[in-house]
C-alpha cells in the first residue's frame, strides 16, 4: 500500500465519520420530541464512562471522553432550536430528500427504513411531516402509499412534482474504461436499461439507490460504478462519470407530505379518499359531477381491500373554500361511504 492509497482510505474514513456524526446529531434532535427537557447529566455521564470503555487501541480513553464532551455541546446547542423535523424513506441523498427541501428547506429531512416507518413516526409525533411518493411517470403509482393512506389517521399538506435525473458515479481514480458492473436499485437499473447496455455493463441490483451510493462508497467494488443522484456523489465522495442517463426525458415523481395536523392555510389542490356501494354507475356519478363544473381532475386511483371492495382516491384542482367545490363535496357524500377529505394544500411543481 502506497502513500496516495492511505490517504484515500483516510479521506474514505473522515467522510464516514462526519457522515455518522451527522447521523447522530438528528438522532439528537428526534430525542427532543419524546423528552421534557434537553440536559439530563445522569445520561451525559453515562455516556462518557461507556466511550472510556469502548475506548480500544491507540486511542486514549480520556481523548475519546473529551471529544464527546464537546459532540454533546454541539447536540444541545442543536437541539434547543426546536427543529421541525420530516422524515423520508432511503438513506440521505434520495429524491425524496431532495423533494422535501423544496417544499421546506428549513425542515430537518431524516431518514427511515420505508415508507411505513415514515408514517408511524409522523402518527407517533416523532416527525412533524412525513413526505411520500404517490406516482411515478415510469413506475405509475405507488401502491404501498396508497395502502397506507387508507389504514393511516394522517391528512395531506402538501406536493412536490419532481423532475429527477440518474447518474453514473465511481470511487475516486476510477478509470471509466475498466468499468464492468454498476450498481444500483431495480428501479433507476431499469430506467437507465438503454445506457447499461450500450456500455455492456452487468446491472446488480442493491436496496435503494441511495443505499447502493453507501455500500459502495464503503465496499469500494473494482471495476464498478453506481447509478445515483448528484447528491449521492457530495454525499459518499463519488465522482461524476456522465449525467442524466436516463433513457427518457421526461421522469418525475409526485410526492405527498403528510401531517397528523390538518393544513389551516388553504391551498389550490385537494385530495379526497372514499368508497362506493356495489351500485352501477355511483362512480360516473361522482366523476360527472366534477365534469359539470369543469373541475380537473389530476389523479384517479382504485386501491382493493381485504374485504374485496375498493377505496378510490381522487386529486383534483380547486379549494375546499370555493362553492362549487363545496356542492361537489356534498353530493359525494350522498353517494359515497366514508368520504375522507385527505386535505386542502399547496403543490410545487419543480421546473
Amino acid at each position: 500500500m502506497d502513500l496516495k492509497k492511505i490517504r484515500e482510505e483516510i479521506d474514505l474514513k473522515d467522510s464516514l465519520i462526519v457522515k455518522l456524526l451527522n447521523d447522530r446529531m438528528e438522532l439528537a434532535i428526534l430525542s427532543t420530541k419524546l423528552k421534557t427537557k434537553i440536559e439530563d447529566g445522569d445520561r451525559e455521564n453515562q455516556v462518557i464512562e461507556n466511550i472510556k470503555l469502548n475506548a480500544r487501541g491507540l486511542i486514549d480513553p480520556e481523548f475519546c471522553a473529551n471529544l464527546y464532551k464537546q459532540i454533546m455541546t454541539e447536540s444541545k446547542r442543536l437541539q434547543s432550536k426546536n427543529y421541525s423535523v420530516i422524515g423520508f424513506a432511503g438513506e440521505h441523498g434520495a429524491y425524496a430528500e431532495h423533494a422535501a427541501r423544496e417544499w421546506n428547506d428549513v425542515l430537518v429531512p431524516v431518514p427511515c427504513l420505508d415508507a411505513s416507518s415514515v408514517f408511524e413516526g409522523v402518527i407517533d409525533g416523532v416527525f412533524e411531516y412525513g413526505i411520500v411518493p404517490v406516482e411515478n411517470t415510469f413506475g405509475g403509482v405507488v401502491d404501498e402509499t396508497n395502502s397506507l393512506l387508507i389504514k393511516s389517521d394522517v391528512n395531506v399538506v402538501g406536493a412536490v412534482d419532481l423532475p429527477f435525473h440518474h447518474c453514473l458515479l465511481t470511487l475516486p481514480g476510477t478509470d471509466y474504461r475498466d468499468i464492468r458492473a454498476v450498481y444500483s436499485n431495480q428501479l433507476p437499473l431499469t430506467q437507465c436499461r438503454n445506457f447499461i447496455a450500450r456500455n455492456h455493463l452487468e446491472p446488480i441490483s442493491y436496496g435503494n439507490a441511495p443505499s447502493a451510493a453507501k455500500l459502495f462508497s464503503e465496499k469500494r467494488p473494482k471495476a464498478a460504478a453506481l447509478i445515483a443522484s448528484k447528491a449521492s456523489a457530495e454525499l459518499y465522495n463519488l465522482e461524476i462519470i456522465k449525467e442524466n442517463i436516463e433513457d427518457y426525458n421526461v421522469c418525475r415523481t409526485r410526492f405527498l407530505i403528510i401531517s397528523k395536523e390538518r393544513n389551516t392555510e388553504g391551498g389550490n389542490k385537494c385530495s379526497v379518499q372514499f368508497s362506493t356501494e356495489h351500485k352501477a354507475g355511483t362512480l360516473f356519478k361522482i366523476l360527472e359531477s366534477f365534469a359539470k363544473e369543469d373541475i380537473n381532475l389530476t389523479r384517479i386511483e382504485s386501491v382493493p381491500e381485504d374485504s374485496g371492495s375498493f377505496v378510490f382516491f381522487l386529486d383534483f384542482v380547486g379549494s375546499l373554500d370555493d362553492a362549487k367545490i363545496k356542492s361537489i363535496i356534498g353530493k359525494m357524500n350522498d353517494l359515497t361511504g366514508e368520504l375522507r377529505i385527505l386535505g386542502c394544500y399547496n403543490e410545487k411543481v419543480v421546473k
